[in-house]
């Protein structure tokens, strides 16, 4: 049997899925912007500028984050039109829709998931971003190291309590 709902809380959620995406696309072009080989860091000993190995890091995190917050947009934006198509069947009923319950779900935990996984990305992005901007890790360098544990606790804190928030929505 098919499970029907009615709602339009979920347009809400989509959009602000694909909005939340679309601010992390522009940090994705940041990051590729700053990309440039034979940059040297801000570091004294230019011992401690990175490579072209973390130049082509960077390049890849930013590609897959990128991909990643797409293919999430796309399929939030693929479900608001779903909505929406089946809500011009019905004009007396302008904010809600008959979907398939299990369809809507399925297709917000795969926007949110591939919202989670541009994220991860985007973070090993960054931390290539700090190494190129700040100077290598392995050099001891204070301010990469405090750059990337601020960056790595508040994305995962963040990470966690999205991830937390979108069981149990998924769960009830």
């Amino acid at each position: 049997s098919i499970s029907l709902t009615t709602t339009s809380v979920h347009i809400a959620a989509l959009d602000g899925i694909v909005n939340v995406n679309s601010l992390f696309t522009v940090a994705v072009f940041v990051g590729l912007s700053l990309a440039t080989p034979g940059q040297h860091s801000l570091e004294k000993p230019s011992a401690c500028d990175s490579g072209i190995e973390v130049a082509r890091r960077l390049i890849v995190f930013e590609v897959v984050s990128f991909s990643f917050f797409l293919f999430s947009s796309l399929v939030a934006q693929g479900l608001k039109l779903a909505i929406n198509l089946l809500n011009s069947r019905d004009a007396d009923e302008a904010f809600r829709a008959h979907i398939n319950l299990k369809v809507l779900r399925c297709g917000m935990l795969a926007s949110a998931v591939g919202s989670v996984l541009g994220c991860l990305f985007l973070m090993l992005s960054m931390l290539s971003v700090i190494e190129i901007r700040l100077g290598m890790f392995g050099c001891g360098s204070v301010s990469s190291a405090r750059a990337a544990a601020t960056l790595v606790v508040l994305v995962t804190s963040s990470l966690v309590v999205y991830i937390s928030t979108v069981v149990y929505a998924f769960l009830h």
